[in-house]
């Protein structure tokens, strides 16, 4: 007879579109850093929803918010005000230290929102010529999977047969500042880049690169927008990746986090002279800013104000960093470790497995991962993550790399 498990996936193979290769484990509870499958087997989660579980599953203080607000109301659509869009937009703001947010839903519509405020923006502001401008991106991006979205991609899974492509994009190497420099042009509205590269396998820029992009960007008058999505919220070890070479861009794009891993929340932060271009009308959602997203992404805020959480990613990184070092020192199947806080790409001799392979046998090991490219795994655990229970998951990651 088949087991639940095995009941389940084929219920999911049969119904579900195939947009997804998941891992064969039915999650059925999670709580903290850990997971519980359909047969009660417990799993260390080390993935943390791409870094939408920053503060774990099932926190309290969330949990307790959206509960509260559950009982309220939960949507109006913007046709309306409602009592928490306020305080969430004042308090956003403030911790990105801007003057204005344009709250969505999902990490690929706040792109879609930030590259259509940069194109106004440009036309109204910087007098570009209508129909011509340009944002420049890097290649290896990954800013969701919209059509727009994946005609600046240069994967060729997320990208192939989705045409025809939306244009006004130029792509140049990630890291390369003569490169950069060299694609922005008259009709340059913005410099679209993520400050950590997380689906091509969590690649930290060279240093001193971003705070080059920010002078080429102010000299030349072109928006410098962050997708922090992934980078963001506490991940690296302070509030935003750019924060580590003290770096402040024209335009945060945020998501995952933002919602603590309960509502979909994301969110374009920028000073009005930026996000005062869009007018009633011209963009919106009607989930967009509603007040159950609103009650949770107030709580994830207060969260991160009080700096608890970047102290702890930056404190367990620096301990998950020296043993992955030491995996790389010993000679054996891991040959490189990049990233920064609780978040590391681990690329591994070919020879020894496809990263999809090691995630399997990882899954065996009862910790979860994710593969990216190649032989390359990523591991984001949640900030909650306890000392031993990280130690034991990269014990686990030893023994199956040898």
């Amino acid at each position: 007879m088949a087991t639940q498990t095995e009941q389940q996936i084929a219920t999911a193979e049969e119904h579900g579109a195939h947009n997804y290769h998941p891992l064969t484990v039915v999650v059925s509870s999670a709580e903290g850093a850990w997971m519980t499958d359909i047969e009660g087997v417990r799993y260390l989660d080390m993935l943390a929803g791409y870094s939408a579980l920053n503060f774990g599953h099932g926190n309290t203080r969330l949990l307790a918010a959206a509960k509260a607000q559950l009982d309220r109301v939960t949507l109006t659509s913007r046709a309306f005000h409602h009592d928490r869009f306020g305080e969430f937009c004042t308090r956003l703001a403030a911790l990105c230290g801007k003057e204005a947010v344009l709250p969505m839903n999902t990490g690929a519509e706040a792109v879609e929102t930030a590259v259509k405020t940069a194109r106004k923006w440009g036309y109204e502001v910087k007098g570009v010529p209508e129909g011509t401008a340009k944002i420049v991106v890097a290649r290896n991006n990954f800013h969701g999977r919209t059509t727009t979205v994946v005609s600046f991609s240069s994967d060729h899974e997320a990208r192939h047969h989705f045409g025809p492509y939306t244009p006004g994009f130029d792509l140049v190497p990630y890291g390369d500042l003569t490169a950069l420099r060299e694609a922005i042009t008259d009709n340059t509205v913005a410099v679209l880049i993520e400050p950590i590269q997380g689906e091509a396998g969590v690649l930290v820029p060279p240093e001193g690169y971003l705070p080059a992009v920010r002078e080429l960007t102010r000299e030349r008058g072109v928006l410098f927008m962050a997708d922090e999505i992934q980078s963001g919220l506490g991940r690296t070890g302070r509030t935003f990746a750019c924060e580590h070479e003290e770096v402040v861009p024209d335009v945060y794009i945020l998501g995952k986090a933002l919602g603590g891993g309960v509502v979909p929340v994301s969110a374009v932060v920028a000073d009005w002279d930026v996000l005062g271009v869009l007018r009633p009308g011209e963009h919106g959602s009607t989930f967009g800013g509603n007040p159950l997203a609103c009650a949770v992404a107030i709580e994830v805020i207060a969260l991160l104000e009080s700096g608890e959480f970047q102290a702890r990613a930056a404190r367990l990184g620096e301990r998950m960093h020296a043993r992955l070092a030491e995996l790389v020192a010993g000679g054996g199947a891991v040959r490189e470790v990049r990233g920064r806080g609780l978040w590391a790409g681990v690329d591994v001799d070919p020879a020894f497995g496809t990263g999809r392979e090691l995630s399997e046998r990882l899954m065996d090991r009862r910790v979860l991962v994710k593969d990216t490219h190649g032989s390359t795994i990523r591991l984001a655990p949640p900030l909650v993550i306890g000392e031993e229970d990280l130690d034991w998951g990269l014990d686990q990651l030893a023994a199956v790399v040898g």
